[in-house]
């Protein structure tokens, strides 16, 4: 019996079930703040926002600063020294050795606090 092989199957587009309208750019938008008309509610709102932000980053850098004390901890076996952990991160060196001792208190916080 002779080998056949079939002719490779074209695969077809799948059809589109809408058109997408491309001219139509949505605006950008942030917290709904450009349709907030009345300047006071406007400062009340983006004030809100702010400090909100700013709780939210300064929580993000207790996060990274306790991360980095544990990457540093030189009972690891793995342990980064400060000069990796500045590349890693994209810090300087100084500001990675500041990191690190700033997680550490946090860690023993943390640690004292449990």
């Amino acid at each position: 019996m002779p080998d056949r092989q079939d002719p490779p199957r074209r695969l077809r587009p799948a059809p589109l079930l809408f058109e997408p309208d491309a001219l139509v750019a949505e605006p950008e938008r942030f917290f709904q703040l450009e349709s907030i008309a009345d300047p006071g509610e406007l400062l009340r709102r983006s004030t809100e926002l702010a400090l909100a932000f700013r709780g939210a980053a300064e929580r993000a850098t207790d996060y990274q600063a306790m991360a980095a004390a544990q990457l540093a901890d030189p009972r690891r076996f793995d342990a980064l020294s400060v000069a990796e952990l500045a590349a890693r991160a994209d810090w300087t060196t100084d500001y990675a050795a500041r990191m690190v001792d700033y997680g550490r208190g946090l860690l023993r916080q943390r640690g004292a606090a449990e």
